[in-house]
């Protein structure tokens, strides 16, 4: 028996017009954590849909040896059988059943026909201790956090004897706390002898837990690296998955900064079902023309919650404050008032409520202006067609055309996507929500760099990100929010990542009798 439990050997998988894979090879030695690294578009996760079973046998060419032995999975079920798992990034689970129904959803414990209730529980907490969770095996799904959720996906994998355990972006929707105890686990269960699998793009945690990184550039594999050797470095892994050097994760700016151009003042949200609590408490922010603002907070802390009761009081209950613009009192009580008076929000969660996934890339990016391209009422095609083009490549865009569907393109051209449907409007302040969550460090830095254009061209940005890295390395002024209460506000020059943490940690003080 080799050391390896899988090998794939020269897979090629072709889609209409797109060789999404050619001639990949991977190979994971057993007991080991692997992990594979990519641009987005580079085909990681079509990769893993070969191996287990999303796309069939016959559907690729190439080889699959699991444990010394050439397999054809025709599905999922073939692969689990066979004790290959995947989580995909999008959580498979369903809100509305308790987390031991979703554990063994598929693969009920059964006695005489009927379920099992009292060992469908029982053995569900015997799997969310192994994970470590002390939740109920009765609690539904929908309440308890993402972070817990994907505990629940790797508890359910658990329950069917994996050997081989695939996971698609594992942290990419986790605050640092749900992040670390992940990939706390992950080296837990490689103590019992289970194998894994990481697609991920935060390379700080492939280095902290990966024995060996495959890279994967434009279907290829580029080369496998050994994470225990002190020569491997987040800059190397970067170097192979763009096929150049970054010289820096963030390009240069020169900022030229004007007048204030939009300010919130006072601003107070409730929270839409308890209306006793407020999200946000008399906050104020302000931008000028040609600045980089960044919002940094915990999660939990009213950034997205900020953002959207601005734009058009998308989110809460009870909004109080003013917005002025240019210095003049605005309305933005509606979506449509807010775009109307030169607002953009571009959503942290783009595939929910950022984009129309079953449209093409012409219909996403003019939706929030149709009257930029109607006569009459009706939409002239042949302009959206001019429009979108125009935008697909100013934007380098990667689809064979703007009729290409959106759904189909990778994270960091969905992104760009977003960004393009925006520019369109012609904002003069946009609110970008978590621009880079989920992107690859090239895809990464071209956003930075059409953030910096928008910039230039006069308009006012606002970034809120988790990555305290990412608000340093672009941002011109930086505000700290905690517990719903603006706690700082740092220019550049004198922003650290240890004094943005200190304000935002900041605790509420206690009222006096």
């Amino acid at each position: 028996m080799t050391t390896n439990i899988l090998e794939m050997r020269n897979i090629t998988k072709t889609f209409p017009g797109v060789k999404a894979l050619q001639d990949v090879s991977l190979a994971v030695q057993r007991g080991h954590i692997h992990a594979i690294c990519g641009e987005n578009g580079a085909g990681k996760s079509t990769l893993m849909k070969v191996l287990s079973g999303v796309y069939p046998a016959g559907t690729y060419d190439g080889e699959i040896v699991l444990e010394d032995k050439t397999v054809e999975f025709k599905s999922i079920n073939d692969s689990e059988a066979s004790g290959v798992v995947i989580i995909h990034q999008e959580l498979a689970l369903s809100p509305y059943l308790s987390i031991a129904e979703n554990i063994f959803l598929g693969n009920e414990q059964q006695k005489n026909g009927w379920i099992d209730w009292n060992k469908t529980n029982l053995e569900a907490s015997k799997l969310l201790a192994r994970v470590g969770l002390k939740d109920n095996p009765i609690t539904k799904v929908m309440d308890i956090g993402v972070g817990k959720q994907q505990l629940v996906e790797i508890a359910k994998a658990l329950s069917k004897e994996v050997k081989l355990l695939i996971l698609d972006e594992p942290t990419a929707a986790l605050n640092d706390e749900d992040s670390a105890h992940l990939l706390d686990l992950i080296l837990h269960l490689k103590g019992q002898g289970i194998t894994s699998i990481i697609i991920s793009h935060k390379l700080n945690e492939i280095k902290a837990i990966a024995d060996e990184v495959t890279i994967i550039r434009d279907g290829k594999t580029i080369e496998t690296l050994d994470m225990h050797s002190d020569q491997i470095t987040e800059e190397r892994i970067i170097k192979g998955m763009v096929g150049r050097d970054l010289e820096s994760r963030y390009p240069d700016h020169t900022p030229h900064i004007g007048e204030e151009i939009l300010r919130v003042e006072n601003w107070t949200v409730h929270h839409p079902l308890d209306h006793e609590r407020k999200v946000v408490s008399n906050a104020s922010i302000s931008v000028k023309a040609g600045e980089i603002v960044g919002i940094a907070g915990l999660m939990g802390a009213g950034r997205t919650e900020l953002a959207m009761s601005v734009f058009g009081h998308s989110y809460g209950y009870n909004i109080s404050g003013k917005v002025y613009k240019n210095g003049t009192e605005i309305k933005t009580n509606t979506v449509s008032a807010a775009i109307d008076n030169g607002l953009a929000y571009a959503t942290e969660d783009r595939k929910h409520y950022g984009l129309n996934l079953i449209e093409d890339i012409k219909r996403n990016v003019t939706l929030a202006a149709l009257g930029k391209i109607s006569r009459a009422g009706w939409v002239d095609s042949n302009r959206e067609v001019v429009v979108a083009e125009g935008f697909r490549k100013s934007m380098n865009i990667k689809a064979p055309s703007v009729e290409a569907l959106t759904g189909k393109l990778s994270g960091g051209n969905q992104q760009k996507v977003v960004l393009s449907k925006w520019m369109f409007s012609d904002p003069d302040v946009l609110i970008l929500d978590e621009p880079t969550r989920g992107i690859d460090v090239g895809a990464k830095y071209e956003i930075y760099g059409i953030i910096n254009r928008l910039a230039d061209e006069g308009k006012g940005v606002i970034v809120i990100s988790s990555e305290l890295p990412e608000l340093l390395g672009i941002c011109d002024r930086i505000y700290t929010l905690s517990e719903g209460r603006i706690t700082a506000d740092v220019p550049r020059n004198q922003a650290t990542a240890e004094y943005l943490m200190q304000h935002m940690t900041q605790e509420r003080e206690k009222d006096h009798a």
